[in-house]
């Protein structure tokens, strides 16, 4: 005589197959295939525009095969592909994998330059913490300093301008903050930083009228005088130049040439 089924026992299994199914769908099916097969499928993703699907695939091709020549490949790629989709901090982490893996592989410049890139186009607008830029810097300046005479390290040095001068723009923007508040003494020091550390960025022609600004604030006239004198030798016809020697002089002169009543170039006094 067969035996009644409980009722308990039937939604037990019921539940236990609706689990397995459900798991079964979430989880990829592991089909081994030829390695060219699953690479040259990334390649083919990631040139149609879906980078996402092409860095699982590269991913794919070092899991099955992870001694082949091609997983080398694929951990860079898989690197790249996440770059292109804005997926930074893995970009980063697989890229440094490549490197710990394999420093002297041929690729590794770009490896470098990858992670470069992926620091610097993280960087937010100045009113923002600038850790971000100085990790980007670091990065950029890496490159250049490993293969300075790789196809990587002109731009790297291109970006490595404009970093700086957005960090001097972070300066600008916290001295200015001080000075309008009568802070004068860290005003000064802000603008003195971007003048010492930061002397080829477009920021010094501010900083050193904001520093005459302030030390006539202050009522030192002869420092005041020193950096109006240094921004009037290096930057003469700037409108910088102007304000500083209206505020030293009372006397405007935009609408004709300025004369410079200061000379030499004092750089060090301003320190």
């Amino acid at each position: 005589m067969i035996g009644r089924v409980r009722p308990a026992a039937v939604l037990l299994a019921c539940a236990v197959a609706a689990l397995m199914t459900a798991c079964s769908k979430d989880e990829d099916v592991y089909v081994e295939r030829p390695v060219e097969e699953i690479y040259n499928q990334a390649m083919d993703k990631l040139l149609a525009g879906d980078a996402a699907v092409a860095a699982k695939d590269f991913d794919e091709v070092e899991r099955q095969h992870p001694y082949s020549v091609w997983a080398r490949k694929s951990q860079l790629m898989a690197a790249y592909s996440q770059y292109q989709i804005n997926n930074y901090d893995e970009a980063i982490l697989t890229a440094r994998r490549f490197l710990h893996l394999h420093p002297g592989n041929r690729d590794a410049p770009y490896a470098y330059y990858l992670i470069a890139i992926s620091y610097y186009e993280q960087i937010a607008d100045i009113g923002r913490d600038q850790k971000i830029t100085a990790q980007a810097l670091a990065a950029l300046r890496e490159v250049v300093g490993r293969y300075p005479n790789s196809e990587y390290a002109r731009d790297a040095g291109l970006k490595i301008d404009l970093a700086n001068d957005h960090l001097a723009g972070k300066e600008m923007e916290i001295g200015r903050y001080y000075l309008e508040r009568a802070q004068y003494g860290a005003a000064i020091n802000r603008f003195r930083h971007v003048i010492k550390f930061y002397q080829t960025t477009t920021h010094v022609p501010e900083a050193l009228h904001r520093l005459t600004e302030a030390y006539l604030s202050l009522g030192i006239q002869d420092e005041a005088k020193n950096a109006a004198a240094m921004l009037g030798f290096n930057y003469p016809g700037s409108e910088w130049y102007m304000d500083s020697y209206a505020l030293l002089t009372g006397d405007d002169q935009r609408t004709g040439q300025v004369e410079r009543p200061w000379y030499g170039r004092m750089w060090d006094s301003v320190f």
